[in-house]
């Protein structure tokens, strides 16, 4: 009989093993115990800045949702493809917040905006279970590829166009300068018939063609590489960049200095939109400008 007693603890091991997060994870809620997050280090990419709508997380051990707010922030902002955090028994509520979070788009993409545009999401998986675990898993915009590609894109374009002798807001406006003039708006893509990517960086610096978040990507980019502290601002209808330069947040909107002309397909050089305040972007009056002031409230 000895050969059934074998038999019996294989399949006890088994189910044991198959099932050891979850018997871990139910032990823990029920003794009390909060897992230890592991923390990795942050990628190339990561430009560990503070902002008012969000900052970085010191622990990732959440006690209100703008404690998980600043999580998602810090796990996008850090590169990671895969995260995991627990939520505390004293927050009652994390597992109601969290599901609130992963089930607002429009939030996740506010969070985007603040991270380099190659640590940014295509789309964001987010699992949680009842003992308080919560798994991220972060499926990037840009792939590596992509990545090489528009970094020796970047090398040449800055050989071509700058020199040590510039000043910060020079070299801006040299890449703004340049970017505008060798993209062309992609008015295909509104109508979901465009073959480029043009609401990344790759579809600007790339292809030549772009819609405004591939214009607003590839001025992060540069931006990033000057280390000059920026994010991109989004309203309902529209995607440009924050700038701080000076002691003074900045809007910085390429798309709309790259206009097409009335009676014709050819777009021009402008600079209404390049490094204004706030009052003088609204006194334009134009909808696509209208954001929002909660959360990107160094522009308020």
């Amino acid at each position: 009989m000895k050969w059934i007693k074998y038999i019996i603890l294989i399949v006890i091991l088994g189910f044991v093993g198959y099932n050891f997060n979850y018997i871990t994870n139910k032990l823990s809620t029920l003794l009390g115990i909060n897992l230890k997050v592991v923390i990795s280090d942050p990628n190339d990419y990561y430009k560990e800045k503070n902002f008012k709508y969000v900052k970085l997380s010191e622990d990732y051990l959440p006690y209100s949702k703008q404690d998980i707010l600043d999580i998602f922030y810090s796990i996008l902002d850090s590169g990671y493809d895969t995260f995991t955090f627990y939520c505390p028994k004293e927050y009652t509520e994390c597992l109601n917040d969290i599901e609130e979070v992963s089930k607002d788009q429009d939030t996740l993409t506010y969070i985007n905006n603040f991270v380099n545009p190659y640590n940014s999401f295509s789309n964001i998986r987010i699992i949680y279970s009842t003992s308080g675990e919560v798994n991220i898993e972060v499926k990037k915009l840009y792939t590596e590829e992509e990545i090489n590609e528009i970094n020796k894109k970047m090398d040449e374009i800055s050989s071509k166009v700058l020199t040590n002798e510039l000043s910060i807001e020079d070299k801006i406006l040299k890449i703004h300068d340049y970017i505008v003039n060798n993209t062309t708006y992609d008015e295909a893509k509104a109508k979901g018939v465009s073959k480029y990517k043009s609401n990344k960086a790759y579809g600007s610096l790339i292809e030549g063609y772009a819609v405004c978040g591939g214009y607003a990507d590839a001025m992060a980019l540069f931006l990033d590489r000057f280390n000059v502290t920026n994010y991109k601002v989004s309203s309902k209808t529209h995607v440009w960049n924050a700038v701080y330069l000076n002691d003074k947040w900045l809007h910085l909107d390429l798309t709309w200095d790259d206009p097409i002309t009335l009676n014709s397909t050819t777009s021009t050089l402008t600079h209404k939109f390049y490094l204004i305040d706030t009052p003088s972007l609204e006194a334009y009056n134009i909808s696509d400008h209208e954001f929002d002031k909660t959360i990107y409230q160094e522009l308020s």
